[in-house]
C-alpha cells in the first residue's frame, strides 16, 4: 500500500514521502508571498532547511529564515520572531520542525496582529476572544518529527520564563492552513528524539481515549493512532531510514493532536511543570509518566483499557495493556524513573501546585488535586507502579 494522501481534520494534509517537493505549492495556495521561515537553531544549519528555502526561492516567493527559538520556547522567542515578521513586512510563516519550532511559528504568526501580551490568550475559558483577528497570517506547517501533531493544532505551549511555567497559547485561527507532512524529513532523526517524539504521540492518544467526555469520533482516531505507535515505534527507532514505519509515526502525531480535542490528563499536567522547571524534552517526560499515571487511574479507566487491549491483539486485561506500555518503553530506552531525566525531588511542592493548575488536568479521568500529584511524582521518581 502507497502511504499517502490527502485529507482534512480540518488543516489540508498533504502526506506522503517527498511531498516537500510540493512546498511552494502550498505556500501559494495559503495566501503567502512572502514567508518568514520560522525554524530551531539546529534544523536551520540542515539542508532539509535549505531546500526548503531553495523550493520557495525559486518559485519567486521572498522568504526569510528565523531560527531563534529554544528546545521549550519562551516569550522572548516569540517576540523577536514576530519583530522579524513585520521589519520583514512576511504575509505569512513557514513551521518547519519539531513541536517547538511549530508552536512558536504558529504563534509569532497569531501574536503579529495584536497588542494585547501574549499570556492574555492563555487557553483559559473564552479568553481567545480577546484577539484581534485582523492581520492573523496563515501558516504552512511542515513537522520534521513524529511526536506532537502541532502541525493540525490550535494552540503553542510557550513557557513564562519570569514565573517559570508552561502556557497553553489558543486561538482557532492558530491552525496551519496546510501541512505537508513527509516522512523521509523525519528519517536518521536520532533514536532518542524519535523515542520521545512517538511516545508523546501514545500519551496524546491514550489520555485522549481516557479522558471523560463522550466523542466517540476522538476515541476511534486515538485507539487506531496507538496501535500505530505499538506497531512501529520500536522500527522507527531501530532504523531511522525505516520510511514505512516513519509514515506510520507521523500519522499517528497527527491523529494523536487530532484526539486529544477531547482532552488530556495528568501525564500532560504534570510533564508540563516538570518542563518548565527541568527544561527536559516533553515527549521523554511523558513517556516517564505514561505508566504511573496510568495505574493511578486503573479504576475509572480499567474497562475502557480491556476493549482498549482487545483491539490492540493483547489479552483483554488492564494488565496486557499496561505490559506491552513497560515493554515499548524499554525496547526504545525510556528511563523507568524521573531520575533517569536529571529529576529529584527538590522542586516536588512547585510541581505539585503547578500540575493542579494546569489546563490539562481536568480532563484526567480521576481528580488531580494536590495528593494525587505528589502520590504519582512520587512514584514516578522511585520507580513505583
Amino acid at each position: 500500500m502507497e502511504l499517502t494522501g490527502n485529507w482534512s481534520f480540518p488543516t489540508s494534509v498533504r502526506f506522503g514521502a517527498g511531498r516537500i517537493a510540493e512546498l511552494a505549492d502550498a505556500v501559494t495556495a495559503a495566501g503567502i508571498a512572502r514567508p518568514l521561515l520560522v525554524t530551531d537553531p539546529n534544523l536551520a544549519t540542515m539542508p532539509m532547511v535549505a531546500n526548503a528555502v531553495d523550493l520557495l526561492v525559486r518559485a519567486g516567493l521572498l522568504v526569510a529564515v528565523f531560527s531563534d527559538i529554544r528546545p521549550n520556547p519562551v516569550e522572548q522567542n516569540i517576540a523577536a520572531g514576530v519583530a522579524a515578521l513585520r521589519a520583514g513586512a512576511h504575509d505569512g510563516v513557514v513551521a518547519f520542525g519539531g513541536g517547538s519550532a511549530l508552536d512558536a511559528g504558529k504563534v509569532i504568526g497569531f501574536m503579529t496582529a495584536q497588542t494585547r501580551p501574549i499570556w492574555d490568550f492563555e487557553d483559559i475559558g473564552d479568553w481567545w476572544t480577546r484577539a484581534n483577528v485582523d492581520g492573523i497570517v496563515p501558516v504552512v506547517a511542515v513537522p520534521t518529527t513524529a511526536g506532537t501533531g502541532s502541525e493540525v493544532g490550535r494552540a503553542g505551549v510557550v513557557t513564562d520564563e519570569a514565573r517559570r511555567i508552561k502556557k497553553i497559547i489558543f486561538h482557532p485561527r492558530m491552525m496551519a492552513k496546510v501541512a505537508i507532512c513527509d516522512p523521509a524529513l523525519s528519517a536518521g532523526m536520532p533514536p532518542v528524539i524519535t523515542a520521545g517524539t512517538g511516545m508523546d504521540a501514545f500519551a496524546h492518544c491514550l489520555e485522549a481515549y481516557c479522558a471523560p467526555g463522550y466523542h466517540p469520533l476522538a476515541d476511534g482516531i486515538a485507539v487506531e493512532g496507538m496501535r500505530l505507535v505499538m506497531d512501529n515505534l520500536t522500527r522507527a527507532v531501530r532504523d531511522g531510514g525505516d520510511l514505512e514505519a516513519r509514515a506510520h509515526m507521523m500519522a499517528a502525531a497527527l491523529m494523536g493532536a487530532t484526539a486529544f480535542q477531547k482532552g488530556l490528563g495528568a501525564i500532560h499536567a504534570l510533564s508540563h511543570p516538570v518542563g518548565a522547571l527541568y527544561d527536559t524534552h516533553h515527549g521523554l517526560t511523558n513517556a516517564v509518566f505514561l505508566p504511573y499515571v496510568l495505574v493511578f487511574n486503573r479504576k475509572a479507566v480499567e474497562e475502557r483499557i480491556r476493549r482498549l487491549a482487545a483491539y490492540l491483539g493483547l489479552r483483554a486485561s488492564f494488565r496486557a495493556f499496561l505490559d506491552m506500555v513497560l515493554e515499548l518503553r524499554a525496547a526504545t530506552a525510556v528511563p523507568h524513573t524521573l531520575v533517569g531525566l536529571g529529576i529529584g525531588d527538590d522542586e516536588i511542592d512547585r510541581i505539585v501546585a503547578m500540575a493542579t493548575r494546569d489546563p490539562t488536568a481536568g480532563g484526567n479521568p480521576v481528580t488531580l488535586d494536590r495528593r494525587a500529584a505528589r502520590t504519582i511524582f512520587r512514584r514516578a521518581l522511585e520507580g513505583r507502579l
